[in-house]
């Protein structure tokens, strides 16, 4: 009787283990990893063709994009096309959004857009420096001045051009769109009666005449083109 409680004893314990064994929770299922997005955030596509450091200027987020098959068709020679990373950025160009590829917003930015956003030589607060032709006195012959541009001057739209003399004294000369209309003038160096006129030449510049001053400016200072 004793050998017979033992034998059922053994049977039952391997029994009661394999029991408890399978009352545990099944394991938790191994998450799938996510699928890899096409490109990283704020990474312009190879098909957009970008190009530049930068737009509108060097180091902001947005920038120019090239020809291309993807491209081709919003291409406009009256606008910059560029591409932003994000809505925001896009919106603050003053464009039109005309498509979405991968992420980076595509704007049409006409020209007028992009002048508002214009950026300032450095150390300056004019939109773009050169050099001119410039005459100053009775007879005297060209030579290169200093001018600077201030686009947008005016409440009104008026641009303004300071040309700095060979003596270091300052022209201003004030633009609509690229036909200069008028200068400073002043009773000390006696200006203030001196004649205002304008003439083209066939290379794209006005041709200012204030009283014995000559200007030979550029659209493409006005324009930036």
């Amino acid at each position: 009787m004793q050998k017979s409680a033992i034998f059922l004893a053994s049977l039952t314990l391997p029994l009661a283990l394999a029991a408890c064994g399978s009352s545990k929770a099944p394991a938790e299922p191994v998450a799938e990893p996510e699928a890899s997005a096409s490109a990283a955030p704020g990474e312009f596509p190879a098909s957009l063709a970008a190009f530049g450091d930068g737009y509108p200027n060097k180091g902001d987020p947005c920038r120019r994009l090239g020809e291309s098959e993807t491209t081709a068709n919003w291409l406009d020679d009256s606008a910059d096309l560029v591409g932003c990373p994000t809505k925001e950025s896009a919106d603050k160009l003053g464009g039109s959004i005309v498509e979405t590829v991968e992420g980076i917003f595509v704007v049409s930015v006409p020209v007028k857009a992009r002048q508002d956003h214009d950026a300032l030589v450095p150390g300056t607060d004019f939109h773009a420096t050169t050099t001119i032709s410039c005459a100053v006195g009775e007879g005297a012959d060209l030579q290169d001045c200093k001018a600077g541009v201030k686009r947008k001057w005016g409440d009104d739209g008026t641009s303004l051009v300071e040309v700095t003399k060979p003596d270091g004294t300052k022209r201003a000369i004030f633009f609509r769109d690229t036909t200069p209309f008028s200068a400073d003038s002043a009773q000390a160096d006696g200006s203030a009666g001196w004649d205002f006129k304008v003439t083209r030449d066939d290379r794209d510049n006005s041709v200012v005449t204030f009283g014995p001053e000559r200007y030979v400016i550029p659209d493409a200072l006005i324009t930036g083109g």
